[in-house]
């Protein structure tokens, strides 16, 4: 881990002082700046695997840091902090990227999460492009936010209002994972759990529910999803699944053997 330098920028003293330790306590280096200018100054740009950045101070804001990154063709993972939870602070920065948006003060296992996982999406995190998300719910308005926020991330999404409409489609192949409501008429989630199992499509699952059934929760989770997320959902829990199921795909792929295939044998209609 020690190869890994953790940037922090916050105009608060006190942050800049405690972040680094915590920082350094879990075994990676520590660089802080009291400016969105001092770090753009600095030495550490092109070495920096993570960004730490508070969302208001003077000058520079993180946000419009963010864009300045983005412009200049860097991909640094970028974790916003604020004292100020503005939820179109929260979108903008979601929209463009970012990893997550804590609120302070944060706990030292929610900063080394998204730590952990912005260091997976700076080494070998699956490309966005590459990967297609498939929405499942009769919900309209879960359909509609949902599938804006997965494109939001760069990916590609369809959205369908029943498991039967998701299934005649010509998406099943492509789809790098599925996010399904647990509840629908016709064929609900688990069924369509069950069905794609048996048809031998290895497509992570995620499921999603207005109703916390500890059975349906068991069932789900023993034939193998992703997780089973309780409505209503943060986009970061959103987006933090969604790559672990992408990193689960990518090490089913790795664990096939060459007569093997990750796309369904049959049609399961």
């Amino acid at each position: 881990m020690a190869k890994f330098l953790i940037s922090v920028i916050d105009d608060d003293e006190s942050i800049r002082r405690t972040t680094p330790r915590l920082i350094e306590s879990f075994g990676f280096r520590a660089a802080v700046f009291d400016s969105a200018e001092s770090f753009l100054g600095s030495g550490h740009l092109s070495d920096t695997s993570c960004l730490i950045v508070d969302v208001h101070m003077p000058g520079m804001n993180g946000l419009q840091l963010q864009g300045q990154l983005a412009a200049a063709g860097f991909s640094i993972p970028i974790i916003f902090i604020t004292a100020r939870d503005d939820k179109e602070c929260r979108r903008r920065a979601m929209q463009a990227g970012a990893i997550a948006f804590l609120g302070k003060p944060f706990g030292d296992e929610q900063l080394l999460q998204g730590i952990r996982l912005a260091l997976r999406e700076f080494s070998d995190e699956p490309g966005a492009a590459g990967n297609f998300i498939s929405i499942i719910d009769d919900d309209e308005s879960i359909r509609r936010t949902t599938s804006r926020l997965v494109e939001s991330c760069g990916f590609r999404a369809a959205a369908f209002e029943s498991a039967e409409r998701f299934l005649s489609s010509n998406h099943l192949n492509d789809t790098s994972c599925l996010i399904i409501d647990v509840r629908m008429p016709g064929m609900n989630g688990l069924q369509l759990q069950s069905q794609l199992a048996a048809a031998d499509c290895r497509i992570p699952i995620i499921f999603i529910t207005a109703y916390e059934d500890g059975e349906s929760h068991r069932r789900a989770m023993q034939a193998g999803a992703v997780a089973f997320l309780a409505k209503p959902f943060t986009d970061e829990q959103l987006l933090e699944l969604i790559r672990s199921a992408l990193r689960r795909k990518k090490g089913n792929r790795g664990n096939l053997s060459s007569t093997d295939s990750s796309e369904c044998i049959d049609d399961p209609v």
